[in-house]
């Protein structure tokens, strides 16, 4: 069996074309002076389910037999995929069952809920999730769909390689995330056909570098289970299918931290105004972390989903914040008098420094009798005007620490 073609995934654009957004690939001024290059972002978190998969698994599902679409579809996915497969079938009156691990986002599982796919929680990650959807699909005759090791899948995705191509003509290199390889291997294809010399770089997470494995062993490797927050690339075994393609077709490989994708995802947020997942922000961390040879280049860069949990995000803003020094913590010891805490007081609010939360205690701490203890958390302009404010209290005579 050979490589997917350009030319099976023109068909797969005429196919899908009437139900996929033409997704925008917008220039950022931002992102390009951090970057080093002229950075284009294909916002494919703009999607109807809010992620690239459902090209793919549109594709496929319009390439069913009579009697395939009668029986059903089924799929294993932590989220976009589901997602996908749960639309589209729907919309074509397929029933879809989906199987999606334990862990699964909550935001996507009521969403594939929403879209009309019957949900079963099982296993501990995809791989376990992923052996329950293979029995049950043996079981009702359903047809199983890949969520990227399959022709039609990786062609579906292959549709933005060919709108990169006419968005971006004089394109020089994409950055794509890599999970199962799908996305990137269809992208390669269609780009590589249209210009050979544009770069194709694949990120993964340093804890899910399933495609180094890979390349070095020749052949898939499983790797040992793992957690990241780019929940969407976190697959432990990249398909074979794409491993050839990668093999032919990559020209760079990186991988990025859990801090960096976290960086990414607020940074895009603040200066982009795009909400990204983890899967969604890790080529854009690569980029601004510099783990690519790009360097002045026109760099299109895959944002290919945006379905992230907003508590989570939440937690990433406040870290990111706390990182930044724009929030933080003081623990401050003082002699337990009437105005004391007034006093404190004063001193945030001649420096413009707001009071978020405060925490008094006798007791703990080891405090000393006759003294207190204030626990504040305080909103400030960055590091700056924190050692500002370090340098006011300890003219004032406060003995106090910083809380990380």
């Amino acid at each position: 069996m050979g490589m997917v073609s350009v030319d099976d995934i023109r068909a797969a654009r005429e196919r899908i074309r009437a139900s996929i957004f033409v997704s925008p690939c917008a220039y950022s001024e931002n992102f390009s002076r951090v970057a080093r290059n002229s950075v284009y972002f294909k916002l494919e978190n703009l999607q109807m389910t809010g992620s690239f998969k459902e090209r793919g698994a549109l594709n496929k599902l319009l390439q069913l037999t009579a009697d395939e679409r009668q029986r059903g579809v089924i799929c294993a996915s932590a989220g976009n995929h589901a997602q996908g497969v749960a639309y589209h079938a729907t919309r074509l009156g397929i029933r879809a069952t989906i199987v999606m691990p334990l862990t699964a986002p909550l935001t996507k599982v009521t969403a594939t809920r929403g879209y009309g796919g019957e949900v079963h929680l099982c296993g501990n990650n995809y791989d376990e999730a992923y052996q329950e959807a293979l029995r049950l699909a043996e079981a009702g005759e359903l047809t199983y769909i890949h969520a990227f090791n399959d022709d039609a899948i990786i062609a579906g995705q292959g549709t933005i390689g060919l709108e990169l191509m006419e968005q971006m003509p004089d394109l020089e290199a994409v950055v794509v995330p890599v999970g199962g390889g799908g996305l990137m291997g269809g992208i390669a294809i269609a780009v590589k056909a249209a210009n050979p010399k544009i770069r194709i770089v694949g990120v993964q997470t340093a804890r899910f570098a399933s495609m180094r494995a890979a390349m070095k062993a020749h052949e898939p490797v499983t790797l040992p289970p793992a957690t990241t927050i780019a929940d969407g690339i976190g697959v432990r075994r990249v398909g074979e299918r794409n491993l050839e393609i990668a093999e032919k077709l990559m020209d760079e490989y990186v991988t990025v931290e859990e801090e960096e994708v976290a960086s990414a995802i607020l940074m895009l947020l603040e200066r982009e105004k795009t909400v990204a997942e983890g899967a969604g922000a890790a080529a854009v961390a690569a980029l601004i972390e510099h783990k690519t040879s790009l360097v002045g280049r026109r760099v299109a860069c895959l944002i290919c989903g945006g379905n992230i949990d907003p508590i989570f995000l939440t937690r990433i803003v406040e870290r990111g914040l706390v990182k930044d020094g724009r929030l933080v913590r003081l623990r401050l010891q003082a002699a337990d008098y009437p105005g004391v805490l007034h006093a404190v007081t004063g001193v945030f609010a001649r420096l413009r420094v707001n009071v978020i939360q405060l925490e008094h205690e006798r007791a703990y701490f080891g405090v000393r009798l006759g003294n207190t203890v204030m626990d504040f958390t305080l909103e400030t302009r960055g590091a700056e005007h924190v050692a500002e404010l370090l340098d006011s209290l300890t003219e004032a005579g406060y003995s106090f620490e910083r809380i990380k």
